[in-house]
């Protein structure tokens, strides 16, 4: 091998070992960011059950914005993403019914706030709902929870833990991306 040949293959092996730590470098930042989103700013959920149809279908993958409540805090009718209060390493989707300080009762399948004479305006509803529950008294800090699916819903009616409380709920459910893209409301 010449002089000049043994120089010219030096200098390609650098120039391969600099695209290699370029692209491994490009690869543990792109998963520093990913992580960051995943912990900080979004969370990816699933239905696993017809409990919020027909709103949400069984299957459905959607994502949810995590930062939604750390500057507010949820309101009556949002689809939340939420630790399940009776086993935390589950996460559920549910829409936010009765908020802190708020009795929550449930008359011949309607749900009444306060006492009040007038139920809740529910359209997004699979179907008339049954059954009477409660009254339930939502402590401060805390949520009651209901599936949009009333008569096929494990939610703050039958759990040995009624409420969710603030710190349990992981962000606002936006989005379906899979398998039929939809926003939700």
């Amino acid at each position: 091998m010449l002089p000049e040949e043994f120089s010219d293959n030096k200098i390609t092996k650098s120039n391969k070992k600099k695209e290699l730590l370029s692209f491994i470098r490009m690869i543990v930042i792109a998963f520093l960011i990913a992580l960051f989103i995943n912990n900080f700013i979004l969370i990816n959920a699933t239905v696993p059950s017809g409990s919020m149809e027909k709103t949400i279908m069984t299957g459905s993958r959607m994502i949810g914005l995590r930062l939604t409540y750390m500057f507010g805090q949820p309101e009556r009718g949002d689809i939340v993403i939420f630790q399940y209060p009776d086993d935390e390493s589950q996460n559920f989707v549910k829409r936010v019914i009765g908020l802190p300080g708020e009795t929550v009762e449930i008359r011949d399948g309607l749900v009444y706030i306060d006492g009040s004479e007038v139920p809740l305006n529910e359209p997004y509803l699979k179907e008339t709902p049954i059954g009477s529950y409660g009254p339930y008294e939502v402590p401060k800090d805390c949520y009651f929870m209901m599936g949009d699916n009333r008569n096929d819903s494990l939610d703050s009616r039958f759990w040995k833990n009624k409420y969710v409380s603030d710190d349990r709920i992981l962000g606002k459910a936006l989005l379906v991306y899979w398998p039929k893209p939809s926003v939700l409301h």
